[in-house]
């Protein structure tokens, strides 16, 4: 059974705003907020948090390009673009401010099934990689802090690379630690040395 999406509309026109206002709750889904323009869009929107967007490009008091990196900024969601004709400028604003579909008017109830079902689904495929990318700096940094710790002992205790890298491994299992805690712990014995000798100087 598809998802219920809490989707927010916007054009200038009236017709289309009701065309989406009659169409939407036949596909299933809820329609929280109609706009007349791109800055009433945004307003409304950052109130009523939507599952969905969808807006036309040419509106007036800013357009649904400019509303939807207004929108995108303020918290990243599906945003499907309407069009009464294709424009390759358009298209490339489309690209750079995270629309995830375009649509042609006039639009068939079933276009505008299948570009909701296809925005919803790439949005969550890149908010699934961008929570990846958020992990990847995560551990690229504990692997800098590591690789310090590592680098202190190989001085110190006069350990090859291998062996203080499973010296580590060795004291984080039993003290049931994770790694990166205790090389910070390490780091932090060490600058608390440092401090201490340059008071004695």
């Amino acid at each position: 059974m598809n998802r219920v999406l809490r989707i927010a509309v916007a054009d200038d026109e009236v017709d289309m705003r009701e065309y989406f206002e009659d169409v939407l709750p036949r596909l299933g889904h809820v329609v929280v907020c109609s706009a007349a323009n791109g800055r009433q869009l945004v307003a409304m929107c950052r109130t009523l948090k939507p599952d969905v967007v969808i807006t036309d490009i040419k509106m007036p008091d800013m357009d649904g390009l400019d509303a939807a990196r207004e929108l995108y900024r303020d918290s990243p969601l599906p945003i499907i673009l309407v069009s009464a004709y294709h424009d390759p400028e358009f298209i490339e604003r489309a690209e750079r401010n995270h629309i995830l579909a375009y649509l042609i008017k006039p639009i068939e109830q079933e276009d505008l099934m299948a570009a909701i079902a296809i925005a919803s689904r790439r949005f969550d495929e890149f908010e699934s990689l961008r929570r990846e990318a958020t992990n990847l700096r995560q551990a690229l940094d504990d692997r800098k802090v590591i690789e310090r710790a590592k680098g202190i002992l190989m001085k110190y205790s006069n350990l090859d690379e291998p062996t203080a890298f499973r010296h580590l491994q060795k004291v984080a299992s039993a003290k049931n630690k994770r790694l990166v805690e205790i090389a910070q712990m390490i780091l932090t014995t060490m600058e608390t040395f440092q401090a201490a000798d340059g008071r004695h100087d």
